[in-house]
């Protein structure tokens, strides 16, 4: 366990930050990975189905990582108040609430895939393979919020060395799953959306028999399962429900934008898609100390505005704005470098068209990146603080701008107007964001 709530804050942000980044690294190595052995074993058609479905898996994964990470800002609220006893309650109840709406999810979406494929423009050449790899990933849905729950509960005690150990051996499996189930049996899509789900799987199973042994906070009974009609409980039911629905709509809300930007996509052919896929996957690794320190800040905020320690949390998010903005610089550095080489490695494809166009999307939007790297930083630590509407106002108007030049600059622009698409919205929703934390009541005090 680590207590953030005492220590210098930049080497505590730090110490907690680079596992996450590890964590982070592995899951993108895995996915790339995956795209590459789907793309060199399976082809350049196959890789487009796949990528034609990627931003629906995105959307329900990313809506089940938001509510495990929004439910453990409790948790972590609670442990930097010393409430142990309140700990152990808020992650049983994670557990409880976010089995329930993962299964929901689940049937819901097995039950229209069809219909959901068809409003996302899936080609009929498509289609089949499409729905045979998603089929899979959503049926596995619910051993991936056990695994985002558990690691988000270890965060939320500072732990983030473990989580990225277990990960290390399920990106491992994944990665030997997809080799055997691809490579030597020739299974298809269907392997490799099967590996992906296994080694998940197997990650919780990991996470819980060492977090049971490990840490006595995290070992649930069973009245903490029951437990439903206690004044303790409905509070603590609320404000869980609070910060784990607005990082969950948080997130899907950007990855709806997303959707519905990939609608547009795929009426503009297989390179396009390929070119798309590429560029996205690049993008997360360009990305990824965004995510880091978004999650970092939504830990270190939770815990300090629990201990009352607002000049931490002032302290806590101009250092992760700081850091972020340094690795930006190298981000386009090496996209105005290295990016027709990281294209190849991504997709193994040799096509002008793909390389082109995902080289042009790289270079323009990460000039960009400052702005994302703020957003990611203050839309996390608000959460901790507790603040879930301005970050929803702002992820809302991400969709709302994705969906408006899905219909408006793609038609005209084609791929050029999905290049520019994110840095425009980028703009826009970062206004709320600042507007708010200035004015925030919590950040104005002078405590401590």
């Amino acid at each position: 366990m680590k207590d953030l709530t005492k220590g210098k804050p930049s080497k505590l942000i730090l110490a907690f930050a680079i596992p996450i980044f590890f964590a982070n690294l592995l899951q993108l190595t895995y996915s790339i990975v995956d795209t590459r052995i789907v793309g060199s074993y399976l082809g350049e058609n196959t890789l487009a189905a796949v990528g034609a479905t990627t931003t629906l898996s995105n959307l329900m994964i990313g809506f089940l990582l938001g509510l495990s990470n929004g439910f453990a800002i409790i948790t972590a609220q609670k442990f930097g108040a010393k409430d142990h006893e309140g700990v152990r309650k808020s992650f049983a109840l994670s557990l409880k609430l976010g089995c329930v709406t993962a299964l929901v999810i689940t049937a819901v979406c097995l039950i229209f895939l069809k219909q959901i494929l068809g409003f996302m423009n899936v080609s009929a050449d498509l289609m089949k393979t499409s729905s045979s790899y998603i089929f899979i990933i959503i049926a596995g849905l619910l051993a991936t919020f056990l695994y985002d729950a558990c690691a988000a509960a270890l965060r939320a005690l500072g732990d983030t060395l473990t989580p990225l150990m277990i990960l290390l051996v399920s990106v491992c499996l994944n990665i030997v799953g997809d080799i055997l189930l691809v490579v030597v049996f020739k299974t298809g899509v269907r392997g490799a959306a099967a590996a992906t789900v296994f080694s998940q799987a197997l990650a919780f199973v990991i996470c819980w028999i060492y977090m049971v042994r490990k840490y006595e906070l995290l070992r649930i009974k069973f009245s903490d399962i029951v437990e439903n009609d206690s004044d303790e409980i409905r509070q603590m039911r609320k404000n869980m429900l609070s910060a784990g629905l607005s990082m969950g709509f948080m997130s899907s809300l950007v990855n709806i934008g997303s959707l519905t930007l990939q609608t547009a996509i795929n009426k503009l052919g297989q390179d396009i898609i390929v070119a798309h896929t590429a560029a996205r996957k690049i993008s997360e690794i360009f990305m990824i100390m965004f995510t880091v320190f978004g999650q970092t800040m939504a830990t270190f905020c939770g815990q300090n505005i629990g201990a009352g320690e607002v000049k931490r949390v002032k302290k806590g998010i101009k250092l992760a704005i700081f850091y972020t903005c340094i690795w930006c610089t190298l981000a386009i550095i090496a996209s105005y470098t290295i990016s027709p080489w990281l294209v190849y490695l991504v997709t193994g494809s040799h096509n002008e068209t793909v390389i082109k166009n995902a080289t042009n999307h790289l270079r323009f939007d990460s000039l960009f990146y400052y702005v994302t790297a703020v957003i990611c930083v203050v839309r996390n630590a608000m959460q901790g603080l507790g603040e879930q509407i301005t970050p929803l106002v702002s992820s809302s108007l991400e969709m709302i701008g994705k969906t408006v030049i899905a219909f408006t600059l793609v038609p005209m622009l084609g791929y050029t107007g999905v290049i520019v698409a994110e840095p425009l919205v980028w703009f826009i929703m970062v206004i709320p964001l600042l507007v708010k934390i200035f004015r925030m009541p919590v950040l104005r005090e002078n405590t401590k």
